[in-house]
């Protein structure tokens, strides 16, 4: 169970005082850079099939603004060379380095079984299997070893698990929450100490006066 290569950012939208939330969106994939000198951009695509990223129709920056048509061309290792509408030279693909593309949740699939869009997962609150509270999940990362989920109470107090079945083996997202069966040592947290930073430095401040 390790999840759709799908991923989202945080996108959570707020409501406003009396108003609705905007749709809840995923971030399918990023521009990554220009590609030649034919307005081409290279993209690192979040989707499980990475040429999947036009597939959803057009998708926009993080702000919603700027609305961009997805042409793929061709894979070159694991980035896609795609063509953007209306991006016609290099200066204009280079601009666009670094901009991350979005689409509604609504336009993607129902994941299939046993897997699931980060956007859904983000949020949820986390126990172990016995009914411990371990926090919510805070965000979703994938290093290049496997899906992880940040859980804690805050991001200063939190732990990286593997998502994986034998140690995440309940996901209810009707219910909002995800049972964590752990092994050994994986839920201690280790918070960054400021008090400790603050006797590092008067320490070394010691020693350079020696």
């Amino acid at each position: 169970m390790t999840g759709l290569s799908v991923m989202a950012e945080g996108d959570h939208k707020r409501p406003p005082q009396g108003g609705v939330a905007e749709p809840a969106r995923v971030c399918v994939g990023r521009i990554a850079g220009a590609h030649g000198v034919q307005g081409h951009v290279r993209l690192a695509s979040y989707t499980d099939d990475p040429l999947d990223i036009a597939a959803y129709g057009p998708v926009t920056d993080e702000e919603g603004r700027r609305s961009f048509t997805i042409t793929p061309i061709r894979m070159a290792k694991t980035q896609v060379v795609a063509r953007l509408k209306g991006i016609d030279d290099r200066n204009q693909a280079e601009a666009l380095k670094g901009v991350t593309l979005y689409v509604s949740r609504d336009a993607l699939p129902d994941p299939e079984d046993d897997s699931f869009y980060w956007e859904d997962l983000i949020g949820l609150r986390a126990e172990t299997v016995e009914g411990e509270a371990l926090g919510n999940v805070l965000s979703v990362q994938d290093f290049g070893g496997g899906t992880l989920l940040e859980v804690g109470e805050s991001h200063r107090l939190s732990v990286m698990v593997p998502f994986t079945r034998e140690i995440v083996p309940v996901v209810d997202l009707r219910a909002g929450l995800l049972a964590i069966d752990p092994p050994d040592g994986l839920l201690r947290a280790s918070p960054h100490d400021e008090d400790d930073d603050d006797e590092q430095a008067a320490a070394e401040r010691e020693e350079g006066g020696q």
